[in-house]
């Protein structure tokens, strides 16, 4: 008699992030539909949260609950230390119950934003050194991956992708970055991201009239090489974001202003705070459903987080990208809208409406560009969750491999 596959999922899941969270929510909607059987939990930074959302047990995924806290006290750094210990022993203990673990998505092979060696990095290795030492197998999923300069980072992101049992990309350059980074990549396939799995809100029908613009925003200090000039980076992106929204408010346009994380808020203050209008406001989504709602009902969408820029891709509604890291750049190419990108570090205000009156005057014909490619999206990705059943549900005998293990 077959036993259910203990299947574990791992990550910054619960904190705050709504791609994260999507990214989870894609894959279990796989689980639950292809091993409805499978026993699943996870190990995440907001346990709580994942908990009341997806309605499976979740751990902590690190012992010491001021893990993300600058520690500048000797007992908070001596802490700290004994954290990164402790984890090694609680890490492998949760590895050690499940036959398979799932890192859903997420750019958890890159550096994009700013990051610590000894933070999410150092936890990724724990995963995957514990897993090919107790023969469990652990699944990049469609993740996201970028050249790394700073020599611990790459270091722990190349070993972590090495001991992985399978691996795939959300955009080809991911798997050229970890091929550059010394990993073979010759089994590895590329994907989009998770997030087109999931289901999509009827988009709202064109008046003729210029409608509401949806502005996805970000607390944008650059990335990991930019610390220096971070606090510059912020400043002429809030500036540049500022006047843009003023221009479409003097044009009489309803601007929706959006987050993806819970740091944005300051972000959305900020800009409540410079433009005094009636027709600025602020959501407040829960979720990338969400997201896509208050997308599907707007007529265009600039945004800056990846996942912002998805959940507009995904409504067939047209965007425009600020783009951070060149993950956004490889996205609206792919999706067929290359020419409506706008770099997040250098915004400039008067450029960026050029390219916006641009973008609406060829709407109709993106919307049926997007229609297109989001159907080749979905089927991919039906193709990728076919492979990732071969590759971590074989048809043999597996579950019974740890039967001699410990129940949790």
């Amino acid at each position: 008699m077959r036993t259910s596959p203990r299947v574990g999922v791992f990550g910054l899941l619960g904190s705050g992030n709504l791609g994260n969270d999507g990214s989870l929510e894609a894959v279990l909607g796989y689980l639950r539909a292809e091993h409805p059987d499978a026993v699943v939990d996870a190990l995440c930074g907001g346990p709580e949260a994942v908990t009341a959302t997806f309605g499976i047990p979740a751990t902590r995924l690190h012992w010491n609950r001021a893990e993300y806290r600058t520690a500048s006290r000797a007992g908070a750094i001596a802490a700290k230390g004994l954290g990164k210990l402790v984890d090694v022993f609680r890490t492998a203990a949760w590895v050690r119950r499940h036959d398979v673990v799932i890192v859903p998505g997420m750019g958890v092979l890159e550096a994009t934003l700013p990051l610590r060696p000894w933070g999410f990095p150092y936890s990724l290795f724990l995963l995957c050194a514990s897993g090919r030492l107790l023969r469990t197998r652990v699944a990049l999923v469609s993740v996201g991956a970028a050249e790394i300069r700073n020599r611990p980072t790459r270091a722990l992101v190349r070993w972590s992708a090495r001991l992985a049992a399978y691996r795939s990309y959300r955009d080809a350059q991911s798997r050229d970055a970890m091929r550059a980074m010394g990993v073979n990549t010759t089994r590895d396939e590329v994907y989009p991201d998770l997030a087109f799995s999931l289901p999509t809100p009827p988009a709202s029908t064109p008046t003729g009239t210029p409608g509401p613009v949806c502005l996805g925003v970000m607390d944008f200090h650059g990335g990991n090489d930019d610390r220096a000039r971070a606090d510059e980076i912020y400043r002429r992106y809030l500036d540049g974001t500022i006047r843009f929204v003023r221009a479409l408010v003097e044009e009489g346009r309803p601007v929706r202003l959006l987050t993806g994380d819970q740091c944005d808020l300051s972000v959305v203050a900020a800009i409540l705070d410079a433009v005094d209008s009636p027709l600025v406001s602020a959501a407040e989504p829960a979720s990338l459903a969400d997201l896509m709602n208050e997308m599907a009902a707007a007529d265009t969408v600039v945004a800056v987080r990846y996942h912002n820029l998805i959940c507009a891709l995904k409504t067939g509604t047209p965007v425009l990208a600020l783009c951070y890291a060149a993950k956004s750049d490889a996205l609206m190419d792919r999706m067929g809208l290359g020419a409506y990108c706008h770099p997040a570090r250098e915004v400039d205000a008067d450029r960026l409406l050029e390219q916006f009156r641009d973008l609406e005057k060829h709407s109709a014909e993106l919307r049926r560009t997007l229609t297109e490619r989001n159907r080749d999206a979905a089927q991919q990705l039906a193709h990728q969750f076919a492979a990732l059943t071969a590759a971590l549900f074989p048809t043999t005998d597996h579950a019974h491999a740890h039967a001699h293990r410990e129940a949790p």
